[in-house]
């Protein structure tokens, strides 16, 4: 299991299985929202253990990202219904085992962040094939 809370221990999850993948986004809105690291997981792998009453959602639009009522943790999109959803990185009390892949919207990264690894980097949202 890999287990996952928000900073005051109010939400708690779990994962059965090991994530997808791990990416960081540089756009403002995940800068903003304290998520740009975030590690995709299936969605039958997650599993809630407590607080689920306890989130916000702030609705972009485009996403609708999660947040601890309590104290304000990012949280990404643990309440999506699609088969794969990105959770923030930061919510994860043990290694999620998969590590950073890519880096996105680099051409929106603040000047005064300094991209230290040799991952690939796209200028915007990778195109699918």
């Amino acid at each position: 299991m890999i287990r996952g809370s928000c900073c005051c221990g109010t939400i708690k999850f779990e994962l059965s299985s090991e994530p997808n993948m791990m990416g960081t986004c540089h756009c403002s809105q995940c800068r903003k929202v304290g998520a740009s690291t975030i590690v995709f997981v299936n969605k039958d792998s997650f599993r809630w253990i407590q607080g689920r009453e306890f989130i916000s959602r702030y609705e972009s639009g485009i996403y609708t990202r999660c947040f601890c009522q309590k104290c304000g943790t990012a949280l990404g999109e643990v309440e999506s219904q699609e088969d794969s959803f990105p959770i923030a990185a930061n919510c994860f009390d043990d290694d999620p085992i998969v590590r950073n892949l890519f880096h996105e919207f680099v051409t929106s990264k603040p000047v005064w962040y300094e991209i230290c690894d040799d991952v690939t980097q796209f200028p915007e949202h990778p195109v699918k094939s």
